[in-house]
């Protein structure tokens, strides 16, 4: 609430915000610039995404959260020292670029980001990651919207890794603003990623993050 507060005496006058249920929303409808600024304008403490044409708040990182973010990385750098994994990247996202999504972590060549602005268009990113959150939102954003929004930019691999199915999802294959692909695995197998990655994941040090 203390974080609510905040945010609304930070939005721009003709942004009026409202907490419903838990959840931060917006009387009005919400353009893209609109959103934006308030994005600039947000306290340090609360991460902003505009998804599906909906304000949304990511909910904070815990440890396992971040466990699971450093697993991959360690991984990502073994198999593939050319390529970094970027926490928390602003990518726009969806039809016509309308989404702002900011992931947990996106898979790019290093360097990539070098002259970019807060939102970057997903032209160069290999992989989009998400690690789910226990929060009432997950459901929708992470395993309905999202993959539409990055399969519309043609981001080649979305990987979801779900703490509450114990699974990872790979979506590959984009086509027509959908992905072809998208098996799951359950924490322990080793996952193969396709093309642009081709590489394996070792999952069973996931386990020890369940909760």
């Amino acid at each position: 609430m203390e974080d609510f507060e905040d945010l609304a005496e930070a939005a721009p006058a003709h942004v009026r915000l409202e907490f419903i249920d838990g959840r931060v929303r917006t009387k009005d409808p919400l353009t893209v610039e609109d959103f934006e600024e308030l994005e600039r304008r947000a306290p340090e403490t609360v991460q902003l995404e505009y998804v599906s044409g909906k304000l949304e708040v990511k909910a904070l990182r815990d440890g396992n959260h971040t466990s699971i973010f450093m697993w991959l990385l360690r991984l990502l750098t073994q198999s593939r020292p050319e390529l970094g994994l970027y926490p928390s990247t602003g990518l726009k996202t969806e039809a016509d670029h309308k989404g702002r999504s900011r992931c947990d972590g996106t898979v790019a060549r290093r360097g990539h980001f070098k002259g970019h602005g807060e939102w970057s268009d997903a032209s160069g990113i290999l992989m989009a990651v998400e690690i789910t959150t226990r929060c009432r939102d997950t459901n929708q954003r992470c395993r309905i919207d999202k993959p539409l929004g990055y399969a519309a930019v043609g981001i080649p691999v979305y990987l979801l890794i779900d703490r509450d199915s114990l699974t990872l999802t790979v979506f590959s294959e984009p086509k027509e603003g959908r992905y072809r692909r998208s098996p799951s695995y359950s924490w322990g197998s080793t996952v193969e990623l396709p093309s642009p990655l081709n590489m394996p994941l070792d999952t069973d040090l996931l386990r020890q993050y369940a909760g």
